[in-house]
């Protein structure tokens, strides 16, 4: 006879994995290409990726050394604004424009403006802010 056996079923606790210094620099070649569409300068990317404006260039010729884990943060938020405004508009372009255009929920500033404070925790505003408009979860 066959005894049964109780199997828990209970999910367990949702760990993300860290992302890895490979995912990293796709993140940032990814990352350089999308400043490209907004019409970034090398040093408002600098900012938005917290590195000196001469150690942005020379990742940006070269290829990215070691990223930092504030620095895979704020890269992987940079992506997920990219997705968002991807889902809001239908027109790639409209998505791009939108960064740097004024805007009432920022009190007049542009997204851009926001994230330009430096802090990761501007770069989330921002993403938070399009996440809601979506109907992110």
């Amino acid at each position: 006879m066959t005894l049964l056996q109780t199997i828990d079923t209970a999910p367990a606790p949702f760990r993300p994995e860290p992302i890895t210094q490979e995912e990293g620099g796709a993140l940032f070649r990814a990352a350089l290409n999308l400043f490209s569409r907004w019409g970034v300068t090398d040093e408002q990317a600098a900012v938005l990726t917290d590195m000196p404006v001469r150690t942005f260039r020379r990742w940006k010729a070269e290829g990215p050394g070691r990223i930092s884990r504030d620095g895979l943060a704020r890269l992987s938020n940079l992506m997920g604004i990219h997705k968002a405004l991807r889902i809001i508009f239908q027109e790639p372009q409209r998505g791009y424009d939108w960064v740097k255009a004024t805007n009432a929920a920022f009190d007049g500033a542009s997204a851009l403006q926001v994230m330009l404070g430096g802090e990761l925790t501007d770069i989330m505003r921002v993403r938070r802010y399009l996440d809601a408009e979506r109907g992110g979860w």
